[in-house]
C-alpha cells in the first residue's frame, strides 16, 4: 500500500516550483528594467518576458517529471537534489533560447537571462533547502512514516534494521521480522529497541494484509534464493515496494552501481564516480583554478617561509622532495618545505616522524604544526601529481606495508591524492589511525561530488590548519 500523500507531494514540490520561478522572474525583471542597478535597453513589453517565463516554468516542470525529479526523495541528499537543479534548469533555459530563435524574439535580452536563471535557481534551491529541513523534523518527531517489512532477522537484516534506527530524520518504521530459521520471538537491536518476529516468509500475503507496510526489505542468505520469485509476486499484488539487500553486500561499496552487459544485469563492485570523464573533468578544471589562486595568495607566505628556512638551516635545500604513490599506484616527487636537517639518502621514506623527533629544525617543527610545509603541494596540483582534495599520498615503502595488512587500502589510488580530504577534515591527521583513514578515503571515493570538494575544504579552512597530531 503506497502511499497516496506521495502523489500530492510530487505535484505540491512542482507547484512550488513554478511559483518559485515565477518569483524569480519579477526579481529578475526589477533588478535588470526597474531597479536602476543594471544599464539596459528599451525592454521588450512586461507581457512578452511573462510569457516566456511561463514557457520556461512549464519546461523545467516537464523536465522534471521526465527525469523523475519529483518522485520521493527522503532518501536522497540534498546535494543530489541540487545538482539535479542545476541540471534541468541549465537544459530548460537552452530549450528556452532555441524556442526564442525559432520564433524570432532575439531581442530578449541575454543578461536577463542569465540573471533569471541564477534567481531560478536561488529560489528554487532555498525552499528546497527549507523542505527538505522540515521535513526531517517532522519525521524525528513521528510524523510523515513509512513502514518497512525486513524479511530475514539474521545478521544482515539486523544490520539494516540497526543502520535504519540511527537515521529517525528519513522517517522509516520497522514493522517486524519475518523470518523461517530463528525461533525467537523479538530481536533486540542495538538502541536498545525489540522488533517482533511476526512469522515465517510464507506468512507475508497475512501479514501485508493485516498490517501497514510501504516497503518490503529482503534480508535473506543467498540459500533462500529460490523463494525471491514467490515473495516479490506477493509484494506486487500488495502494491508494495521490494527491495533486495544482497547477501554478498560487505564486498560492495556504500553505492554500488548497476551496468547491463550482453543483456543481463551486472553489479559493478566498486563505481567511481570520478570514473567517468565529465566528473573528472571538472575536479581537474577547479583543481588549476583553485592551485593558481592559492599559489598567488599565499606566494609571499611562501617566500617568506624560504627565507627562513635558508637563514635558520643553510644547509639543505630549501624544498624537499619525496616519493610518494599516487594515481594508478604511479609514483611522483611530492613538495614540502624542508622541515628536518639533511639525512642520507633514503632515510627518510622508511622512518615515521615521532614526537619531540631529533631531525626537526626549529622551524620545522612550527612548519609542520601549522600545515605551512605543505604549501608547495599546489604545484603538485597544477602539474596534475595532485587533486586539492583526495586521501592523502603516502611514501612506496609504507604502501608495501598497509596493502598487506589494510584491507582495501589499495583502493585509494584510484583516484588522484590530494592535500586534504575527508579523513584530514575530520581530524585524521599526523599519528591517527590509518584503518579510519582508509574507511574516510573509500567513502569519499564513492560519493565524490563537486559539493563534497567544497564541503570539505570549507571544513578543513573552519578547523585550522593546526595539526596537533604532526611532528
Amino acid at each position: 500500500m503506497i502511499r497516496q500523500s506521495q502523489s500530492f507531494l510530487s505535484q505540491l514540490y512542482a507547484f512550488i516550483d513554478f511559483i518559485c520561478i515565477e518569483l524569480a522572474f519579477l526579481l529578475s525583471w526589477w533588478l535588470k528594467f526597474d531597479s536602476g542597478l543594471i544599464y539596459y535597453e528599451t525592454p521588450l513589453p512586461f507581457k512578452h518576458y511573462l510569457l516566456w517565463s511561463v514557457i520556461y516554468g512549464g519546461i523545467s516542470i516537464f523536465l522534471g517529471f521526465s527525469v523523475n525529479f519529483y518522485q520521493g526523495k527522503r532518501k536522497k541528499s540534498f546535494a543530489f537534489e541540487v545538482l539535479r537543479l542545476v541540471q534541468i534548469h541549465i537544459v530548460s533555459l537552452l530549450l528556452l533560447i532555441s524556442v526564442l530563435y525559432v520564433f524570432k524574439e532575439l531581442d530578449v535580452s541575454r543578461s536577463y537571462l542569465i540573471l533569471f536563471l541564477v534567481n531560478s535557481l536561488l529560489f528554487t534551491t532555498f525552499y528546497r533547502f527549507l523542505m527538505k529541513s522540515s521535513l526531517r523534523r517532522i519525521r524525528q518527531k513521528g510524523y510523515n512514516k513509512q513502514f518497512v517489512l525486513i524479511l530475514g532477522a539474521g545478521t544482515l537484516g539486523q544490520r539494516f534494521a540497526n543502520n535504519l534506527l540511527h537515521h529517525p530524520e528519513l522517517g522509516f518504521e520497522i514493522v517486524g521480522f519475518l523470518d523461517d530459521e530463528d525461533s525467537r520471538q523479538v530481536v533486540g537491536l542495538q538502541s536498545g529497541e525489540e522488533k517482533t518476529i511476526l512469522g515465517k516468509i510464507d506468512d507475508l500475503d497475512n501479514i501485508l494484509e493485516r498490517h501497514i507496510v510501504d516497503e518490503v526489505i529482503i534480508a535473506l542468505p543467498l540459500d533462500a534464493h529460490r523463494k525471491y520469485g514467490q515473495i516479490i509476486n506477493v509484494c506486487e499484488k500488495a502494491g508494495v515496494k521490494t527491495l533486495i539487500i544482497p547477501d554478498f553486500f560487505d564486498y560492495l561499496p556504500s553505492r554500488p552501481y548497476f551496468d547491463n552487459f550482453a543483456g543481463m544485469p551486472l553489479i559493478n563492485v566498486r563505481d567511481i564516480p570520478l570514473d567517468e570523464f565529465r566528473n573528472r573533468f571538472f575536479k581537474r578544471l577547479f583543481d588549476i583554478t583553485f592551485s593558481l589562486a592559492a599559489i598567488f595568495v599565499t606566494l609571499p607566505v611562501m617566500v617568506a617561509t624560504a627565507i627562513a628556512i635558508k637563514v635558520t638551516s643553510p644547509e639543505g635545500p630549501v624544498i624537499f622532495k619525496q616519493e610518494r604513490v599516487g594515481l594508478n599506484r604511479r609514483t611522483f616527487m611530492m613538495y614540502k618545505f624542508r622541515t628536518m636537517k639533511v639525512m642520507p639518502a633514503g632515510m627518510s621514506d622508511t622512518q615515521w616522524t615521532v614526537e619531540n623527533d631529533p631531525r626537526r629544525t626549529k622551524l620545522g617543527a612550527f612548519l609542520r604544526k601549522t600545515s605551512l610545509d605543505e604549501l608547495p603541494q599546489f604545484f603538485n596540483v597544477l602539474f596534475g601529481h595532485m587533486s586539492v582534495v583526495g586521501p592523502r599520498p603516502e611514501r612506496p615503502y609504507f604502501v608495501e606495508q598497509f596493502k598487506e595488512e589494510i584491507p582495501k587500502y589499495m583502493v585509494k589510488h584510484h583516484i588522484r591524492p590530494g592535500i586534504t580530504g575527508w579523513a584530514q577534515s575530520n581530524g585524521l591527521r599526523g599519528d591517527t589511525s590509518i584503518e579510519e583513514r582508509i574507511r574516510y578515503d573509500l567513502f569519499y571515493i564513492e560519493n565524490w561530488s563537486f559539493l563534497f570538494d567544497i564541503k570539505i575544504i570549507w571544513k578543513t579552512i573552519v578547523n585550522g590548519f593546526g595539526n596537533r597530531n604532526a611532528y
